[in-house]
């Protein structure tokens, strides 16, 4: 009977923890507008778009501006999955409101020069990815990872079992982590910091850590994980769900 009650309780959470993980797909929107037109399309979002997104089923996730490019908007969307993406744009697309809203809007002149576009899933050991927005000001670091060939599964084990524990050790505070749909070889994160020095002064102290030393070069012992490592500084716009 006791062995019973274990089974059915080990059961229980098996399915408790593949219930709690985030199968939504999330889109990464890299905006570049043309010279001096940033505030107009943050103008365009806060007013607008933003709110008709929410109309057509999508979910506003989080909006930063770098804080040393210019020019620049990346934001994170959320969908049930590609399918309800692709109905939702296509929705969106045609809506009178939006046509109206955008010819409205580039009576000044276009707006936008080029858009990237990335889909990404949440990895298992990412936080809830939610709204939340701090008391404290803070910046967000957009972190990418490529590793070298077949590494990924290597890089993900590290950050799984050290070093999501490690950066909260030093003072960082882990927001998302994503892969990369049709990539075998990224890894795009998102922490918070008090500032932009408080962030490089908690990753100086995190690279001398004897722990995550161990783990590195433990975790290497078959050669290299990353191939190349990103980072770019950035500000929560105020019309933003993550700040």
């Amino acid at each position: 009977m006791q062995k019973f009650i274990l089974s059915v309780l080990l059961m229980m959470a098996t399915v408790a923890v593949a219930t709690a993980q985030d199968t939504r797909l999330y889109e990464m929107r890299i905006y570049y507008t043309e010279p001096g037109r940033l505030d107009a399309l943050l103008a365009r979002f806060r007013n607008h778009t933003t709110k008709l997104f929410e109309k057509h089923g999508m979910t506003n996730v989080g909006y930063w501006v770098p804080m040393h490019e210019e020019n620049k908007l990346v934001y994170v969307m959320s969908y049930p999955d590609r399918a309800a993406r692709d109905t939702s744009w296509r929705h969106f697309s045609r809506d009178p409101e939006w046509n109206q809203v955008r010819k409205a809007s580039e009576e000044s002149g276009k707006i936008v020069a080029k858009v990237e576009s990335i889909y990404m899933k949440a990895t298992d050991f990412s936080p809830k990815i939610k709204s939340k927005k701090s008391k404290q000001e803070r910046v967000f670091e957009l972190r990418t990872y490529t590793t070298h060939a077949g590494k990924l599964p290597d890089l993900l084990a590290r950050f799984r079992n050290h070093t999501v524990k490690l950066f909260k050790k030093h003072g960082m505070t882990n927001v998302a982590y994503w892969t990369v749909e049709g990539k075998d070889d990224m890894l795009i994160y998102i922490l918070s910091h008090a500032s932009e020095d408080a962030g490089k002064k908690s990753f100086d102290t995190f690279r001398l850590d004897p722990d995550w030393v161990k783990v590195r070069d433990d975790s290497e012992r078959n050669g290299k994980i990353n191939a190349k490592v990103e980072s770019s500084y950035m500000k929560a716009t105020d019309f933003s769900t993550i700040k």
